[in-house]
């Protein structure tokens, strides 16, 4: 069998997609590595013939096109793409992003070949990630909040990964669990992160897979709806796993950021705070074990917001 899926989960970009499967198709030894390609179209509401006419015209590679009925979100998405992935590794990258390197497939492989941290098996491998336009290192996306400490190292073990750039060991899923669905946007990342750590794997960054991303470097400021989302799924993850002071931590400095991010939105901030008061009687408290949270010590995680 070949090892590698990989998952894309594209909206309304069909000429990004025609790109990043034209560089998926250069990249070494792909034919012999990829089992399949996933692309799942989430009802957008441009034209991808051209999409379509390249996957009927390059046959060497395994794509596979689906058009998903309605917007799955990210999340469940992926979901959805997993059933149809065969690899046991399998990547995810966002529909606006190419791979830099032409041996990216076979430092994935590498990657994961490293004995961990404290004997625990590399579940994940989060990538490198420039903007496309001018090669910077993208902040948001390197898989720690210590981005100056840690901006310059070929490689460290962490505590969460870049959701749009990474590869998993779909044994892991099958374990843990997939992505929570109830997360339309945001933080997923962090949910599937300390339920892959309390099950005593760990997350690696390796810089020798290096995502080109076609955000802008001024960056895209989400809409109030999405920070929202972004702060009351981050005070779920805190209820769901961490000891309690993390949960009122994380919901009170994330809604002073929604409030300076979206100029005092106090509607939102107002339906904000309603359902993060409404996580405590919804959701269902997994605290992790000593050893992961000594993990999250270890690799210096940031835990209060």
């Amino acid at each position: 069998m070949k090892p590698i899926s990989f998952i894309i989960i594209t909206y309304n970009r069909a000429n990004d997609t025609l790109e990043l499967l034209a560089n998926i198709s250069s990249l070494n030894n792909a034919v012999n590595l990829l089992a399949d390609v996933i692309i799942v179209n989430n009802a957008s509401t441009e034209d991808y013939t051209d999409v379509k006419k390249y996957i009927t015209n390059n046959t060497s590679i395994p794509f596979k096109y689906i058009d998903a009925t309605d917007n799955l979100g990210v999340t469940k998405g992926r979901n959805f793409a997993l059933q149809y992935a065969q690899g046991e590794i399998c990547i995810f990258l966002d529909d606006d992003a190419i791979l830099q390197n032409k041996d990216a497939l076979e430092n994935v492989l590498k990657a994961f070949e490293d004995d961990g941290i404290n004997n625990r098996e590399i579940a994940i491998v989060s990538f490198k990630v420039l903007y496309y336009q001018n090669l910077a290192m993208q902040v948001n996306a390197l898989p720690h909040k210590k981005f100056h400490q840690y901006k310059h190292l070929p490689k460290f073990y962490t505590y969460y990964f870049a959701g749009g750039a990474h590869a998993i060991k779909r044994k892991v899923l099958n374990e843990t669990g997939n992505l929570p669905e109830e997360f339309f946007y945001g933080m997923e990342e962090y949910d599937l992160s300390y339920r892959i750590i309390n099950n005593g794997y760990c997350i690696k960054y390796d810089a020798s897979i290096v995502m080109l991303h076609k955000e802008s470097p001024a960056g895209r400021k989400p809409k109030h709806e999405k920070l929202q989302m972004m702060w009351v799924n981050k005070a779920k993850v805190a209820y769901r796993y961490l000891p309690k002071i993390y949960f009122y931590s994380t919901a009170i400095m994330w809604s002073f950021q929604y409030l300076k991010e979206t100029n005092f939105n106090i509607k939102g901030f107002i339906k904000g705070w309603q359902q993060v008061v409404n996580i405590a009687s919804t959701e269902k408290r997994t605290l992790l074990n000593n050893q992961a949270l000594a993990y999250l010590k270890q690799t210096n995680a940031r835990l209060w917001y």
